[in-house]
């Protein structure tokens, strides 16, 4: 792409509006446009980023055995009074009654409609277990929404749920869950901490959220300073296996680390005090189990062994796709912009010529973005005729994590310069050695098996 033909609108002053630096570093950089209170339009760099989360969100989804699907965003009242939430919900749920005067809503949650999908469909315990998912726009209408998409009204989000036959196959499905989270969010060079929370009107016993720490978080948390040193890494997990799930489950919630909803004085004064830590945490998803809770008010049963109608027991997940775009912000910038992880950038490079029209530089230019494209990388080459100074601030701005800067100086000694956004550090090297260069740190976030 190149910057004469991208449609990238950066704003040069802070947005008065704009209190917390996700909400103002995205829109100073093009990403997206309030179009009312709490909803955005999302323009094509923060479209971008947007895409990139989805993507490994399914990719991780799928590796565990979870099956894609999608629900409409808008629901019937029916439903939700089968279950007995219509009424309990409160002024969050968007209540619609349609031309025929038949009651709907906007979905701020599914388990209604996938119950309702797997009534009419599984009859017998030979179909389990089950999990299905949707990444879908969700509404809920926030009293005050503030804080751009970290606490918008519309948010696209990622909800999955299980169907088991027994309580301890929900709860290995708990496990899974958290397992593809832990790697979901690595995968986005977050670290999202799983912390025991509070269930909320998704109900149920068990229940974790996963939270960045970040100052502007809305939560206050607990946690044993051990867990910071946690990383799942590379490792391979099968995700069928029991034990193994059970044991990274174990591994990332023995230690002490909670909500301040659930937070337990006497179990933290345990921790030994130079361990102890009190922060802001940005909640980025959450996983339910809650048993039958649904499934017996809405008839949800499979034939068991025995030939006997069993209800199943199921469990909730889910992951905030839009909201991650700000926590992601939140948790790596600087006083000069965004700075992106490689494995959630919208473009792998930024090529910055400084001096468009220079037949050398421009020949230089385009050739680094060709070779860079035949490897599978996506160049962002700024062939404007702006001045280097603002050439470097809307690179710094928009975030991207390195940065080849070509001018007739260099050029002159057959080299370029590799910048990178987040330790500032620049090496000068022959436009292959630079390409190259970039190859072998994109290299693990090209390579995805499913």
């Amino acid at each position: 792409m190149r910057l004469t033909r991208y449609f990238l609108p950066v704003l040069k002053e802070n947005p008065a509006e704009a209190q917390i630096v996700s909400h103002r570093l995205m829109l100073r950089a093009g990403m997206m446009k309030q179009a009312t209170s709490g909803i955005y339009s999302w323009l094509p760099l923060g479209f971008k980023v947007l895409r990139k989360l989805e993507n490994i969100v399914h990719e991780e989804q799928m590796r565990a055995g979870h099956h894609p699907m999608l629900m409409p965003t808008l629901q019937s009242a029916d439903l939700w009074r089968e279950s007995g939430r219509y009424d309990d919900y409160g002024q969050e749920m968007l209540r619609i009654t349609d031309r025929h005067g038949r009651d709907m809503l906007y979905g701020p949650t599914n388990e209604e409609l996938i119950t309702d999908i797997f009534r009419a469909h599984v009859a017998s315990y030979k179909d389990l277990p089950l999990t299905l998912y949707h990444i879908q726009w969700k509404f809920r209408d926030e009293i005050r929404p503030r804080f751009g998409v970290m606490r918008g009204r519309e948010f696209l989000m990622k909800d999955g749920y299980n169907f088991d036959l027994t309580k301890e196959d929900a709860l290995h499905a708990y496990n899974r869950h958290l397992v593809s989270y832990l790697r979901t969010y690595e995968r986005m060079g977050l670290q999202a901490i799983p912390m025991r929370a509070d269930s909320g009107p998704i109900g149920g016993d068990d229940t974790h959220e996963f939270l960045v720490l970040a100052e502007t978080g809305e939560s206050e948390v607990f946690y044993d300073a051990e867990i910071t040193e946690l990383k799942f890494g590379d490792r391979e997990i099968d995700y069928s296996d029991c034990a193994q799930c059970q044991a990274v489950l174990e591994e990332f919630t023995s230690r002490y680390a909670r909500t301040d909803e659930t937070h337990d004085a006497a179990l933290f004064d345990a921790i030994p005090e130079d361990r102890r830590r009190v922060a802001r945490g940005i909640e980025v998803g959450q996983i339910f189990y809650f048993g039958t809770k649904y499934s017996e008010p809405m008839g949800a049963t499979v034939q068991g062994p025995d030939g006997k109608p069993v209800p199943v027991h199921m469990g909730s997940h889910g992951i905030g796709v839009s909201r991650l775009v700000g926590a992601i912000i939140e948790a790596s910038h600087d006083e000069r912009g965004i700075i992106w992880p490689e494995g959630v950038t919208p473009f792998h490079v930024g090529i910055v010529n400084l001096k468009v029209g220079d037949a050398e530089a421009d020949a230089a230019s385009e050739e680094l973005y060709a070779a860079l494209t035949a490897k599978g990388l996506e160049p962002l080459y700024d062939d404007t005729d702006e001045r280097a100074g603002g050439k470097f601030a809307t690179m710094d701005l928009i975030g991207l994590p390195w940065r080849i800067t070509v001018g007739p100086r260099g050029l002159k000694n057959g080299v370029v310069e590799l910048t990178s956004r987040r330790t500032g550090e620049s090496e000068e090297l022959s436009p292959d050695a630079a390409v190259d260069r970039l190859v072998q740190i994109y290299a693990p976030h090209m390579v995805r098996g499913l």
